[in-house]
């Protein structure tokens, strides 16, 4: 039996230093946290120094057990969690429930997972850093406290019990989501026309074509009346500037750069970065993936330097030392990097999309500036006596561009046109005469603020010092599952634009067409999450804002560096914040996002839109009204704060009968599960990517031929009928009132009396 226990928190992770390590150690895994706060009144004594109360996770008590059980038969326990706030929990919560002694039990920290820093590590323990395990405490108990006292409050104010929840950062979140939302659909749009010309210089003998943009006019007479100015002109070169310029390569990868870049480069959501990263990490390729850190080690610095020398030259190499911008960084220790320099891939064809971008961050950073020549020449119309610009560059040096170029968000908004400059200009001299070819004046539009991707709210969070590494991810995931945030496309719009162009002195315009407003994967705020954002920002005012978020972050740090006690932290956040529930609990209005829209031209009656038990919809009347007010769900797509009285009034057509078949009526309309047909008293699910407004009376009469089809009787057993369909969780046979999921190793399509007798007699 080893002599001593390692405990980590990943079996990866455990088995790697298990090798490492040799026969003197035992390496387990924990699985992450093994306890967390009791559901029961929050977990949490509010009256006694709000001291947690922990319980193990049922999930958890055959691992505890087993490593109680190991830690028996060891002479002695070392802790190996992660290096962070969470790691060092682990540890504590570990020293209690093994009964282990936090002032000596070894406790172990390392970067990476390779021999010399497992071994250096070993060399070198500490004890439990209380003061990070405190700092973890405080934000796990204020998270609980904002968690559980503002959920019931919701599900007062708002309704929809039990599938309403708050959170100090999720909720603020979402509030970024909601304003930049609602900043799109205030957002004016004007237009104007940019001009630009193709001119043309003899270099060697040869023509080279190249673009040279004017100035902007904002109306359509203006942009006819400037070009119509430059017939027959002569465009001479007036002034040529040349002049050197330099790129600098970005700092190393912190978590929240790792998540930005994985985004635009490779299209990853965060969750998938992280989840990726970990498996990287967790097999000895790179450092601790959650680090707020730009910091290298002169081991890795000098690992570096040899590989970009022997890949690419001295000349390539630039020592650099990056520091945080903000000094107080948590756990600043090193950037994510990979272990061994001289490994630019991994085998696994996964994992090493994302090691790729890590590897070729990593030497970028230690590399020499690009070195570039910018031209600048103005060019002047002589008919008009106003000048072209055109740009251009040359690299003289890639220097670290020969491996790695940063992405921006900007970049990826960018609209791509044909009339781009070019990358190079023709050698020219002030005085040249130059061709022309043609001059455009294109229509173009002033674009609003682009929503948030996964990355780029990243980025806004932590440029607000809002949440840390560990908590990005799982902010994310948690405002999508609550369905306060949707990712999904937006179609846009069609918009015309016109083109006057002047070619031999003649002018054309011609109209033509772009989509506007089209989205892939961003961020968009559901209705409900902007009911809910509303009435927290209306009533927790202070929650909700970002500066005082960013202060309760501060905090938690201070706690981390022993500067401050966490209880009394928690109780200066608390006291004022339990005081807001109550008076809101008390006095606050229910809140539903109404908004009137108009009035019915049938019956006279007020049309509002609001929230309603199973998500937005419209209403004709108000409750108090004799007769009772009719309802209609939004469409997918169709937003309370957006939908107009016109497409409102198009909803309530959807309930009125189209006709009968077989002596019932039959009617379209959409409910909790999306479009229906309604035939007699039976409702009939339309196919998905079918609109409710596109299905006439042909089309329900379709759909409920094909439903009688599915529901007719494939077989008996003991002289009941066996039917068979497809459902929400897959497809299914249905006997006597009872469901029976089909197995995978069941054919639906070809089911004998054989199966169906199985598959009952299996049920039953």
């Amino acid at each position: 039996m080893a002599k001593n226990l390692l405990i980590v928190e990943s079996p990866a992770k455990a088995k790697t230093i298990e090798k490492i390590l040799g026969k003197d150690f035992e390496v387990k895994s924990c699985f992450g946290h093994i306890r967390d706060l009791e559901k029961n009144e929050m977990g949490i004594d509010v009256n006694n120094k709000f001291i947690p109360r922990y319980k193990i996770s049922d999930e958890k008590k055959k691992v505890v057990s087993e490593l109680k059980a190991a830690a028996k038969k060891s002479d002695e326990v070392w802790l190996a969690s992660d290096e962070d706030r969470e790691g060092e929990a682990i540890s504590w919560h570990l020293a209690e429930v093994l009964g282990l002694n936090p002032e000596t039990t070894k406790r172990i920290v390392f970067h990476e997972i390779t021999k010399p820093a497992i071994q250096k590590a070993v060399a070198n323990p500490r004890t439990i850093n209380m003061d990070l395990v405190n700092a973890q405490q405080a934000r796990r108990v204020v998270d609980r406290l904002v968690g559980f006292e503002l959920s019931p409050v919701l599900w007062r104010k708002i309704g929809m019990r039990g599938s309403l929840s708050a959170g100090r950062v999720q909720s603020v979140a979402v509030r970024l989501i909601v304003e930049r939302e609602r900043e799109i659909n205030k957002f004016n749009v004007t237009g104007s026309y940019k001009i630009a010309a193709s001119l043309s210089a003899l270099e060697n003998g040869k023509n080279i074509n190249f673009k040279a943009s004017g100035k902007e006019v904002d109306k359509l007479a203006d942009a006819e009346k400037f070009l119509d100015s430059c017939k027959g002109a002569i465009y001479t070169v007036r002034d040529l500037q040349v002049r050197p310029a330099k790129k600098t390569p970005a700092a190393p990868f912190t978590t929240s750069t790792l998540q930005q870049e994985a985004s635009r480069k490779l299209g990853y959501g965060v969750s998938k970065t992280m989840l990726l990263a970990q498996r990287l990490y967790e097999s000895g390729k790179i450092t601790y993936m959650r680090t707020d850190s730009v910091n290298l080690s002169e081991t890795a610095l000098n690992d570096i330097e040899a590989a970009i020398t022997n890949s690419y030259g001295k000349q390539f190499h630039q020592f650099r030392k990056y520091k945080n911008k903000n000094d107080s960084a948590q756990e600043a220790h090193e950037a994510i990097r990979p272990t061994y320099m001289e490994n630019p891939s991994v085998e696994d064809a996964e994992l090493n999309r994302l090691y790729d971008l890590i590897w070729k961050r990593t030497m970028a950073s230690q590399m020499a500036d690009a070195e570039l020549e910018k031209t600048t020449a103005k060019i002047n119309i002589s008919t008009n006596n106003t000048d072209l610009t055109a740009s251009g560059e040359v690299i003289k040096f890639e220097g670290f561009l020969k491996v790695y170029l940063e992405s921006t968000d900007e970049e990826l908004e960018e609209e791509i046109e044909e009339d781009n400059d070019s990358a190079r200009l023709p050698n020219m001299v002030i005085g040249q005469t130059l061709g022309f070819n043609s001059m455009k004046a294109i229509e173009r539009f002033s674009r609003p603020p682009a929503r948030y991707s996964e990355a780029a709210l990243v980025k806004k969070l932590e440029e607000l010092g809002i949440g840390r590494p560990s908590t990005y991810a799982p902010t994310i995931t948690t405002i999508i599952k609550r369905t306060y945030v949707e990712k999904r496309e937006a179609a846009g719009t069609l918009r015309n634009y016109q083109v006057l162009t002047l070619k031999e002195d003649k002018i054309a315009q011609v109209q033509a067409s772009e989509t506007t407003g089209a989205d892939k994967g961003k961020l968009m705020p559901t209705d409900l999450g902007s009911v809910v954002t509303d009435f927290l920002n209306q009533h927790f005012d202070k929650v909700m804002d970002y500066q005082f978020t960013a202060n309760i972050e501060a905090q938690f740090d201070e706690i981390a560096d022993g500067k401050m006690i966490w209880n009394k932290m928690v109780g200066n956040f608390y006291e004022p914040f339990h005081k807001n529930v109550e008076h809101t609990m008390e006095t606050a209005e229910r809140s539903v996002g109404e908004r009137d829209l108009g009035i019915d031209p049938e019956s006279g009656k007020p049309i509002i839109a609001r929230m309603g038990r199973f998500g937005p919809m419209v209403q004709i009347g108000k409750q108090e009204d004799e007769e009772k007010p009719r309802f209609a769900k939004l469409k997918a797509g169709q937003s309370i704060e957006t939908i107009s009285l016109e497409e409102s009034l198009e909803l309530f057509k959807l309930g009125a009968p189209l006709g009968e078949y077989e002596g019932l009526e039959v009617s379209v309309n959409i409910g909790r599960f999306g479009p229906y047909v309604k035939f007699g008293d039976a409702f009939i699910s339309i196919p998905k990517g079918e609109e409710a407004t596109a299905v006439d009376l042909d089309r329900a009469i379709e759909i409920i031929q094909a439903k009688n089809i599915e529901d007719a009787p494939i077989g008996l057993y003991n002289e009941k009928p066996i039917t068979k369909g497809k459902g929400r969780f897959g497809p299914f046979i249905k006997w006597d009132g009872m469901f029976i999921n089909i197995p995978r190793a069941y054919n639906w399509d070809t089911l004998s009396q054989k199966d169906c007798d199985e598959l009952i007699e299996k049920k039953i």
